[in-house]
């Protein structure tokens, strides 16, 4: 039930405009968010976003569209993480990556400290290794546990391995090719 009343709200939001939608896209918005489904909810959150920046509310707009787009890309939703997108950047905002949580959230830095701690280096090990500062490393590492949602380094080797994409489906991500044997 609450997922039909968010898809109705949102449907109204749109159609009212003005503050009584932006007030139905926010309830849209949060009631979609307890229902569990994730795709409605970007829907809703990038509607609510876009009507924010059409209002010339332009900086609260930006949260919606960050969230929105990042649920968008989590479904696979492409068109929809394109139009968060283009409507973040009507915002004046700046999207450096299209996802902000998760593996493919980390920039290579982060992604390099986080691989290296997870091999078992301290802090001061990696900063030497990779010439950075300790605060650098402590940086880095705080971004990384933010993104991955995790909240020790005991669970960063799980994390690391859990969100590692496998593209060819073989466990060590090394692309397996089939030898044919052809015969006159």
């Amino acid at each position: 039930m609450p997922r039909a009343a968010g898809i109705a709200l949102r449907a109204r939001g749109l159609l009212e405009g003005g503050e009584g939608g932006l007030r139905d896209l926010r309830e849209a918005a949060e009631l979609l968010a307890k229902s569990g489904a994730r795709l409605e909810h970007a829907r809703a959150l990038v509607e609510l976003g876009a009507a924010l920046r059409r209002a010339n509310q332009r900086t609260a707009g930006r949260e919606p569209l960050r969230t929105g787009l990042d649920l968008a890309q989590r479904c696979g939703a492409t068109r929809l993480a394109q139009r968060a997108r283009a409507e973040l950047i009507a915002a004046g905002a700046r999207p450096r990556r299209e996802a902000v949580t998760g593996l493919e959230a980390l920039t290579a830095s982060e992604r390099r400290v986080a691989e290296l701690a997870a091999a078992g280096m301290s802090n001061p090990e990696i900063a030497q290794a990779l010439f950075i500062t300790l605060n650098t490393v402590e940086g880095h590492l705080r971004r990384t546990y933010h993104k991955l949602s995790i909240g020790s380094r005991g669970q960063l080797p799980a994390a690391l391995r859990s969100a590692a994409p496998e593209p060819d489906g073989s466990p060590d991500g090394r692309q397996q090719t089939q030898k044919t044997t052809v015969t006159p």
